[in-house]
């Protein structure tokens, strides 16, 4: 389960990386190779857009939930939507879970 984890996660932060390698790609390449390097962004912002991923993913399904309620949506984008949500909030709940653990084995540690 935690490789299908990590395989997610690294997957949107590739699609990120792309993206912006894409646009930018004349800027990234290194003299005499002609080769893209791409920038890595920092912690902070592959948290803060992972989490912003998760709570449109969310709201999406509440949203197509809501259609299927109205009639206007079939039961497969229901079940979808759904899962993305459910398999975006195990994401944030087992990192989560690893920064809390790194916590308190930093707090735990002797001076």
């Amino acid at each position: 389960m935690i490789d299908a984890i990590q395989s997610i996660g690294a997957f949107s932060a590739v699609k990120e990386t792309e993206a912006a390698g894409s646009s930018s790609s004349a800027s990234l390449a290194t003299p005499g190779t002609g080769a893209a390097v791409p920038q890595a962004g920092s912690f902070a912002e592959v948290l803060g857009n992972m989490t912003t991923d998760a709570i449109r993913s969310m709201k999406s399904a509440e949203g197509v939930s809501l259609q299927a309620i109205r009639g206007e949506a079939n039961t497969r984008e229901v079940v979808d939507a759904v899962m993305s949500a459910e398999q975006s909030l195990q994401t944030a709940i087992a990192i989560r879970d690893k920064v809390v653990t790194a916590y308190l084995e930093i707090a735990r540690m002797q001076i």
